[in-house]
């Protein structure tokens, strides 16, 4: 009786992983438009609650809240200036963040890793990284030769703690099998750091990056609304002086759809580098 159960289970089992093998997998990008089905159903509804809104809501001859015509139409003839905004804006961006992710992962590898040089720079870390970046800026921009340069300054330290204090993170979260395997092999010094410090660490360097890049956007655009003469920032607050509000809004968007653009190029590096992550 019980070699019958086995067998009749046994069967259960073939068939059960031959019904696995003969279901067609979706393709990877079938799947990632699956994914999007959600967040899609959201930004409809947020587009709903602006077409109702903007259309039922008396807001009178110049309405804070343009219609998605308008903001749409304003959004197609600043094209041409928003591209050159985009630029202005880069050329800030992409130097400070950079400056940021380099030294925040140095300096937090070292520090992780060297209980000596924690023991340093933490106490300052504490002092250093609560303090708004935005109160930097008149500073800055007093004393340093130009205001792109005061901008960069701004944008990287928006990035760098966020970077600092996650690659910290995943250099204390480094097993200590791993550590004693690096012992045993002599590994020490930069070596150790540099093939198993870093490599550990970057989850955790990739997920600060993540927020630093956040942190820049809003940086430079608290940076460009003090002394710009372009950029995305300007362009809003531009706009918003004048109460031309379509250009305002479409500014807005615009600046998200970038944002959006940046994180997702993010995002796609750190699967690539973290293809074992799932």
């Amino acid at each position: 009786m019980s070699d019958n159960a086995a067998v009749a289970g046994n069967a259960l089992g073939l068939a059960s992983a031959n019904a696995d093998r003969e279901t067609p997998k979706r393709p990877a990008w079938l799947e990632r438009i699956v994914g999007w089905r959600e967040p899609a159903l959201l930004f409809a509804a947020i587009f709903l609650a602006w077409v109702l809104a903007s259309r039922l809501l008396p807001l009178g001859e110049n309405p804070l809240l343009p219609t998605p015509e308008r903001t749409f139409a304003a959004l197609w003839d600043s094209l041409p200036e928003l591209w050159r905004g985009t630029i202005s804006s880069l050329l800030i961006l992409v130097p400070g963040f950079l400056a940021a992710s380099v030294l925040g992962v140095v300096v937090g590898v070292w520090a992780g890793s060297s209980p000596r040089v924690g023991n340093t720079v933490f106490p300052f870390a504490r002092v250093a990284a609560p303090i708004p970046p935005s109160v930097y800026c008149p500073y800055a921009i007093a004393i340093l030769p130009s205001f792109q340069l005061s901008a960069i300054f701004l944008v990287f330290i928006g990035a760098f703690w966020p970077i600092f204090q996650n690659t910290v993170a995943g250099a204390h979260a480094l097993e200590a099998r791993h550590r004693d395997n690096a012992r045993i092999l002599g590994l020490t010094g930069f070596e150790y750091q540099r093939r198993v410090v870093f490599p550990a660490a970057l989850p955790h360097i990739f997920a600060g990056m993540a927020v630093g890049l956040g942190f820049s956007f809003i940086l430079l655009t608290v940076a460009e609304l003090f002394g710009a003469n372009a950029g995305l920032g300007r362009f809003v607050q531009y706009y918003a002086d004048f109460a031309d509000y379509p250009r305002m809004v479409a500014g807005i968007l615009y600046t998200g759809l970038v944002t959006f653009l940046a994180m997702t190029l993010l995002e796609s590096a750190r699967r690539r580098v973290l293809f074992w992550v799932r």
